[in-house]
């Protein structure tokens, strides 16, 4: 609980600063220029064919049922977009992760390894393609679910329980790959992964609660529909921003949990610096002290 509670303050501390905001435009830009490009050429097609879809199969009037047993009747007139909608958002989350690990996590995991952790020797048990191939399988599996819990989404209640699950468990299978990469060798990596897999859940679901709060942007019904693209950009930067922290967190606990691992530490032991948590600042001074 110690080193949780001391990675989280560390991660929160290093995120507020203005240096590791501006980390996030890199990701932001590339992602919200992909999309800008990609719904430009097809969103309206793909409205078009569920609209036509709709029609042929007559779930109007099955949707406008359900709704209404909700109270949300209102919502038929804009349920095709809200769809479309909500089928790209697994790929926009997609955008954001990969452009954070390329640009972002990487210039994280040198300042917090090169500042708090320059006694940790590099084993390089990951690399690029295994990252890549983790991200897409996860994703993979994430997409699947999401698209086969959609009609959670209508129900907020269950919208915010089943998707911060879903997101825990990407964040904290890509995530913590991605922070032992370079300084685990895989047999460290299985072994850090499984004596912390409770803790490390416990972050990916904590980032997974925070991950469902863009999904707040698109319960505003014919609004939502109406400012797409100004809630994309919004809901881009978010997912970016969180992706950030998250990487954060997960550098500072994975990072400690390696050094405990070789050292014979036992996993509870304090943190330096636990009483302040002045040196997580560190991770964005790179001038000479």
């Amino acid at each position: 609980m110690r080193l949780f509670l001391a990675s989280f303050g560390r991660a929160l501390l290093s995120q507020l600063h203005v240096r590791m905001l501006l980390l996030t435009l890199l990701p932001f830009v590339f992602s919200v220029g992909i999309w800008a490009i990609c719904l430009w050429l097809g969103l309206q097609p793909m409205i078009d064919w569920l609209q036509d879809y709709f029609i042929v199969h007559s779930v109007f009037g099955i949707a406008g049922t359900v709704l209404g047993w909700f109270g949300m009747g209102a919502l038929k007139t804009v349920i095709v977009p809200m769809l479309a909608m909500w089928a790209l958002l697994p790929l926009m989350i997609l955008t954001a992760l990969v452009f954070v690990g390329l640009f972002t996590i990487p210039a994280v995991a040198r300042h917090i390894g090169a500042r708090h952790y320059p006694m940790l020797a590099k084993r390089h048990g990951g690399s690029v393609w295994g990252s890549l191939w983790t991200s897409l399988w996860c994703f993979g599996v994430f997409t699947v679910l999401w698209l086969a819990t959609l009609p959670v989404s209508l129900i907020p209640p269950l919208s915010f329980i089943v998707h911060p699950l879903l997101w825990g468990w990407l964040t904290y299978r890509v995530m913590a790959y991605d922070t032992l990469a370079d300084y685990a060798s895989p047999e460290e990596r299985r072994i850090v992964l499984r004596l912390h897999r409770w803790p490390l859940l416990a972050i990916g679901t904590i980032a997974g609660a925070m991950g469902a709060a863009p999904t707040l942007l698109w319960l505003g019904g014919a609004l939502s529909v109406i400012f797409f693209p100004v809630l994309a950009a919004g809901a881009i930067w978010l997912y970016v921003l969180v992706f950030v922290f998250t990487g954060l967190w997960f550098q500072y606990y994975c990072l400690e949990a390696l050094l405990r691992h070789r050292s014979g530490q036992p996993p509870d032991a304090p943190m330096p610096g636990d009483a302040s948590l002045k040196p997580a600042t560190d991770v964005i001074d790179a001038g000479p002290r």
